[in-house]
């Protein structure tokens, strides 16, 4: 497992937001390597693990569907189809800032074994400040962000208002 040392922290945070974390032996054929979505939670495989920073973008895809789809999102069946902000793009948008939440460096999540070997790209996106899926986030207030909120509140992206959609 490539940053194995993130693993006991990413799970505790994912664990204390609310969402449902088992482990288990999982057959290798999971969409993301030791990882599957059941009933609304994640359940992983820590022998398969391959990137734990992936459990972060799996956990933004059940994070930002509303919550009542949450419970019956399972692998490959999101049940985001036509739900507003509830897309891959606001899925990384909430991966980052939950990476932010846990100083990790940033590499653990947008690493080069995943996103098609767009990870280079995305990562100068956000290291530049150009977070797409932030505009659904705060659409869905889940956060707040000059230019897509109307208030300068006091919590501002990366930062979270809640880190799972009503």
């Amino acid at each position: 497992m490539h940053h194995a040392e993130h693993y006991p922290a990413i799970v505790a945070f994912l664990s204390g937001i609310g969402l449902h974390i088992t482990e288990e032996t999982l057959p290798g054929d999971t969409f993301l390597p030791g990882i599957a979505l059941r009933a609304g939670g994640l359940v992983v495989d820590p022998e398969q693990l391959t990137w734990p920073g992936d459990l972060l973008h799996e956990a933004g895809h059940l994070a930002v569907l509303p919550a009542a789809l949450r419970g019956d999102a399972h692998d490959d069946q999101l049940n985001h189809e036509g739900v507003e902000h509830a897309s891959e793009l606001e899925a990384m948008a909430w991966a980052y800032a939950a990476a932010v939440e846990l100083s990790l460096p940033t590499g653990v999540l947008i690493h080069d074994g995943g996103y098609n070997g767009k990870s280079r790209d995305l990562l100068q996106m956000y290291t530049f400040g150009v977070y797409p899926g932030l505009r659904g986030l705060c659409a869905s207030g889940m956060t707040a962000a000059q230019g897509f909120t109307p208030d300068d509140g006091t919590v501002q992206y990366p930062q979270m208002l809640r880190w799972l959609r009503d």
